[in-house]
């Protein structure tokens, strides 16, 4: 067990993080509000989003997926049917019907657009854009190259210079047409395992720069091993404060987490 005393000390550590962007300055893991905060907010909803930012948070992950005319929104399900008061896969709808869909909670389905047009006047964010394009029925492989242009050309015309935003998917299509259209642009692989040196071998074949990978199970020498070979690493779930702080004694490059706002007031208070 990683006593306390040593996790302080770790955290006044400098780590493996990108030089580009404000957050990165930072000698902890980059907090990383996944969907927004879900456990804290209506997850991947504007009112997530700017809540985190407003409370200070400067990471964020986020789920794109196409609708059948060529629109990208918000959403991590392959359907609306747990967090909105709708039914059915977005893949199979138009822009036009998702227009008016609320969530659970009263929030509206977010579309890209809207989240970009949030954050380009935001400088120094660090954003994951995750490509849910797994499930090969909703994305047949023809279907991953113009998800992709659409998807890169929107987000490359919004981005602040200091900010940082990258490409993510557990599926190698996306990764592979993204590598094909911008040999430089920012990507992780992502696994639902612990990091090993199978996995780092896998990403660096598709053109990632960094992996994402099960906090769980994750040493500390698979960790130093994928800085070794060049590799960024984010460790998930979190959904507790000692998530945070198994992050910070693995020597992660971000946490991404549940309940940003939490661990960015436990962040504060460390030395």
């Amino acid at each position: 067990m990683i006593r306390r005393s040593a996790i302080l000390l770790l955290a006044a550590c400098p780590l493996f993080v990108d030089s580009s962007t404000t957050i990165a300055q930072e000698q902890r893991p980059i907090i990383l509000a996944h969907r927004g905060g879900s456990y804290e907010f209506e997850e991947n909803t504007m009112e997530a989003f700017r809540s985190s930012y407003e409370k200070g948070i400067r990471g964020f992950e986020t789920d794109v997926r196409m609708t059948k005319d060529g629109a990208l929104v918000i959403l991590h399900d392959d359907a609306l049917d747990r967090t909105y008061n709708a039914k059915g896969a977005v893949e199979e709808m138009s822009a036009a019907e998702l227009k008016n869909v609320t969530g659970k909670k009263g929030q509206k389905l977010l579309f890209l657009d809207e989240f970009l047009d949030y954050f380009a006047d935001k400088p120094g964010c660090y954003i994951e854009l995750e490509m849910k394009t797994s499930n090969k029925t909703l994305y047949p492989d023809g279907r991953i190259e113009p998800y992709c242009q659409t998807l890169y050309k929107a987000a490359q015309a919004r981005k602040p210079e200091s900010s940082t935003y990258i490409y993510t998917s557990f599926d190698e299509r996306p990764l592979k047409a993204v590598h094909a259209l911008d040999p430089k642009a920012p990507m992780s692989l992502i696994a639902g395992k612990p990091c090993s040196a199978e996995f780092i071998q896998k990403a660096k074949a598709v053109g990632a720069d960094r992996i994402a990978c099960q906090l769980k199970g994750t040493s500390r020498t698979d960790v130093e091993d994928a800085h070794k070979q060049g590799l960024k690493v984010n460790g998930w779930p979190g959904h507790a404060v000692n998530d945070y702080y198994l992050a910070i004694g693995l020597g992660l490059d971000v946490h991404c987490t549940d309940i940003p706002t939490a661990i960015q007031k436990v962040k504060q208070q460390l030395p």
